[in-house]
């Protein structure tokens, strides 16, 4: 399994690019899913903020999820979603289907419950027993979603995609609605999460951290360094300089 991991709060997604050709609108199923979204979290704010009032149980949490899952994000309750999924002697919360495809678990907390590691373990494992790579933990309120990547035996690479409180009044509804449709059976289906992926992945520190300290890299630096300073400084010297930099 992974290390704990501490998620940041209210993580905004890089803007999201569509299929459509350079220069052409957003296609129109793209936005009645955004228009869909914006609806349904607005529809849905009152009823999760009573939720979290009376400190709902976590079965009522879920009939939240389950709206939250079919009237915001599309999908359907009866072709898309399995509650109670088998996974291997365990139950997850719900099993997520598209075109009967098994694509991602979403794992349901009570709603005055902070997410935790230990929730996020706990899907992980589902997601490693039957090869799927997309996870979703929420509490109603707050949704975050990971990619899960088996790298040996039991052990995985964990992810954070984004997180976002759908009650926060400090959050544009506009970042709420481009992070939610990442996850909608629209987002999934038409392969945008995994381009939002994609590009978490071009800027990371494991993608970048190399390309910083190659050769070719560290000599345009050794020069570029040389012709602001006037100083040859050696490769090693300047690779230990970027190593201490990027810890």
């Amino acid at each position: 399994m992974s290390d704990d991991i501490n998620p940041p709060v209210g993580v905004a997604p890089p803007a999201i690019k569509s299929n459509s050709a350079p220069g052409s609108a957003v296609p129109k199923w793209e936005q009645n899913a955004k228009s869909r979204i914006t609806a349904g979290i607005k529809k849905l704010a009152k009823p999760t903020l009573l939720l979290k009032e009376k400190d709902a149980v976590e079965a009522d949490t879920r009939h939240l999820v389950t709206d939250i899952l079919c009237d915001v994000l599309g999908y359907d309750k009866y072709e898309n979603l399995t509650a109670e999924f088998a996974v291997k002697g365990d139950f997850a919360d719900y099993g997520v289907r598209i075109n009967k495809q098994l694509e991602a678990f979403v794992e349901v907390k009570r709603i005055s419950q902070k997410l935790s590691p230990t929730h996020l373990r706990q899907v992980e494992s589902y997601a490693l027993r039957e090869g799927v790579q997309w996870v979703v933990l929420t509490n109603a309120q707050i949704w975050q979603a990971y990619h899960v990547t088996p790298v040996q035996g039991q052990q995985s690479e964990v992810t954070l995609m984004f997180e976002v409180d759908l009650l926060d009044e400090n959050m544009k509804a506009s970042v709420k609605t481009e992070m939610m449709f990442l996850i909608s059976i629209e987002g999934v289906s038409r392969g945008k999460l995994a381009e939002f992926l994609s590009a978490q992945n071009a800027t990371s520190p494991k993608t970048l951290k190399p390309l910083l300290l190659s050769n070719d890299v560290l000599v345009a630096i050794r020069k570029e360094v040389k012709r602001k300073t006037k100083h040859n400084i050696e490769i090693k010297d300047l690779k230990t300089a970027i190593e201490a930099l990027i810890k």
